[in-house]
């Protein structure tokens, strides 16, 4: 069975130039040939900010870019055609597409609504600060420069639970309309965390749950995506994506791969949440994208030998994607807990060079962004790697606080298969590895470069390896570093 890897195919900071969907028809051969198999695009929809918008303030589920709506008739990333176009070019170059789905909020109505409503504490949802009263709230979505095209119906008040702002009196708060109250099966941050921002669906309105059904199906048929990674799963009732996963498995009748962003660092969290999403959804590995983050910013104080501990890869492998950064992690963005430069490379290392989970690749590290520079050639060598090495079983040698390691044994019918890796966060150091007997005699060198080293196996298939300080050495056979590095 093939290994994922898989491109997050964007980043925050992106030129909002409407050029995104060409660029990645452009790289479609390229991310092939560098051994990437996989692609996650951004929101493809309308969002409130029009060619401004990353994709998160969804407006419009229905335009694509193809409506004069918030300004521009093109997203941030292109036209509906140019969309289309993409994913044609990189289905063809042989990636599966992954859409990303943000099903929490709209932003942007046309027109205001007076209703009904209670605020609560911004700290404690469970707590009213105030009695039912009438706001008027920016709750209606007539969509006019679309004008009922693929879909004409028209959101109101009644497929929501709440917003955050009174027109009437221009008033900040957190507004829960009538009696809804909110959903009680999600996140308990702040007593309860339905309510995220903009104006907050109701997934009990049997109406909402039809719509979005009903968008689904026509998304997925225009576009024939392979798979979704879905938004703030934390603020939506936890099992409300199972039948809409199960529609659309059923409409293009074969497996979708789905995972779901739940952003908590607490494991039984993300734990509770797979059982109640049927396991049909993966969740991105937040805990090790903690773990990753405190190795590289504490001047070698992290113990390495719990690089795993807490975190879904040691729990629920099977459901864990992993990560380094994302566009929410990268400098500025309000969840910043940015990898630093010099622990990159240990850190994908750690999650395209085990059998265990998914990685994603972030679009920043691969190409760079306007404050972080590309990881650069050892990067494309480790994705070039995980494609083309069978990687056998495992054997982890995480022993030391600072230096750990771990071999795969390769494969008896791949002449020149089997690694072994070694990392540092502080000082450098070796260690005795077995690799598999089937290598005996064969050198191994660092595919990185980080190290002149020659290891000839014994007839055991072991060696001594090394690591120079804060640095990680991947030790390959000769032939395949060779065939890694063209």
């Amino acid at each position: 069975m093939e290994k994922q890897t898989i491109l997050q195919g964007f980043e925050w900071y992106l030129p909002a130039d409407g050029t995104h969907w060409k660029t990645l028809a452009e790289k479609a051969e390229e991310l092939r040939h560098f051994g990437i198999n996989a692609i996650w695009m951004p929101p493809a929809y309308k969002g409130s900010e029009g060619a401004n918008d990353v994709g998160y303030g969804t407006y419009d589920l229905y335009d694509l870019g193809e409506f004069d709506q918030k300004g521009s008739v093109k997203t941030k990333y292109g036209t509906k055609d140019e969309y289309l176009s993409s994913i044609a070019a990189l289905k063809k170059a042989g990636l599966k597409i992954y859409a990303d789905i943000v099903f929490d909020h709209f932003m942007g109505a046309d027109e205001t609504e007076i209703v009904s409503a209670v605020s609560y504490h911004f700290d404690d949802r469970t707590k009213p600060t105030s009695g039912e009263e009438e706001i008027e709230a920016w709750t209606k979505f007539t969509f006019p420069g679309r004008q009922g095209k693929y879909n004409e119906y028209q959101w109101t008040w009644k497929n929501f639970s709440g917003v955050d702002y009174d027109a009437r009196e221009k008033d900040h708060a957190i507004f829960n309309f009538a009696d809804k109250g909110w959903e009680p099966k999600v996140d308990d941050e702040n007593g309860n965390f339905d309510y995220l921002m903009g104006c907050n669906l109701d997934m009990e309105n049997p109406e909402t749950i039809e719509q979005l059904d009903k968008w689904g199906k026509w998304y997925q048929e225009l576009t024939g995506v392979d798979g979704y990674r879905l938004d703030a799963v934390k603020h939506i009732r936890f099992d409300l994506f199972v039948d809409w996963i199960l529609h659309r498995r059923e409409e293009k009748d074969s497996d979708l791969f789905v995972v779901g962003e739940y952003w908590s660092d607490e494991l039984e969290k993300l734990q509770e949440y797979l059982d109640s999403s049927g396991n049909l959804i993966s969740l991105f590995d937040v805990p090790l994208h903690f773990n990753l983050f405190q190795a590289a910013s504490t001047m070698g104080n992290f113990d390495m030998r719990q690089i795993f501990a807490g975190t879904l890869i040691e729990t629920r492998p099977d459901w864990a994607v992993t990560f380094v950064d994302n566009h929410d992690t990268q400098q500025g963005q309000s969840l910043e807990s940015w990898v630093e430069g010099w622990f990159k490379l240990q850190a994908y290392s750690l999650i395209l060079l085990r059998n265990e989970g998914t990685p994603v690749i972030f679009w920043g590290d691969l190409y760079g962004t306007e404050n972080a520079e590309a990881v650069g050639d050892g990067l494309n060598a480790l994705i070039k790697l995980r494609e083309e090495l069978v990687f056998g079983s495992q054997a982890d040698y995480f022993d030391d606080p600072d230096v750990i390691g771990w071999t795969c044994t390769g494969d008896f019918d791949q002449k020149d298969s089997g690694m072994a890796v070694i990392m540092t966060n502080a000082g450098g150091g070796e260690k005795e590895m077995t690799i598999s007997a089937i290598h005996e005699g064969e050198t191994f060198v660092d595919l990185l470069g980080n190290n002149e080293a020659k290891i000839t196996l014994d007839e055991n298939g072991q060696g001594t390896f090394t690591v120079n300080d804060g640095q990680v050495s991947v030790y390959v056979n000769e032939k395949m570093a060779q065939k890694i590095r063209g």
